[in-house]
């Protein structure tokens, strides 16, 4: 079942993606992603805003922002953000959880699989 459902998330990507990239749908690319965490343990949630290139801590997790995109006032709203997301342990080494496209309308597409942390994206923004 989890791989009809991998597949079937793939699928939307894909279609997602290529109308995102074709041109029907102009998309601007901002310097900030705006993220959120949530710690499964505690029950808290974060807001981390990380720029793009830099990377941003929560907990063990570390995430690298590469690009951020959101689409104009004017077409339907949508912001992502292409992530790479690694578990730092102490004495162990870095393990890569996640890289790809994440969507701010549909964080279910493709989303971080980890037992202890959720992270999704919210918005775009340049923050200066």
């Amino acid at each position: 079942m989890t791989t009809i459902l991998r597949m079937a998330g793939f699928a939307a990507l894909v279609v997602f993606s290529s109308v995102w990239e074709a041109g029907t749908v102009r998309a601007e690319s901002y310097s900030t992603a705006v993220l959120q965490g949530l710690d499964k343990v505690t029950a808290r949630i974060s807001t981390l805003k990380a720029r793009v290139g830099d990377s941003v801590r929560f907990g063990t997790l570390d995430i690298i922002v590469h690009h951020c995109d959101k689409r104009p006032p004017e077409e339907t709203p949508e912001s992502a953000a292409f992530l790479d997301i690694a578990e730092i342990r102490p004495a162990q080494a870095a393990v890569t959880l996640f890289r790809g496209w994440m969507f701010a309308s549909s964080p279910a597409i493709s989303a971080l699989e980890h037992p202890v942390y959720d992270v999704w994206v919210i918005d775009c923004r340049n923050d200066d």
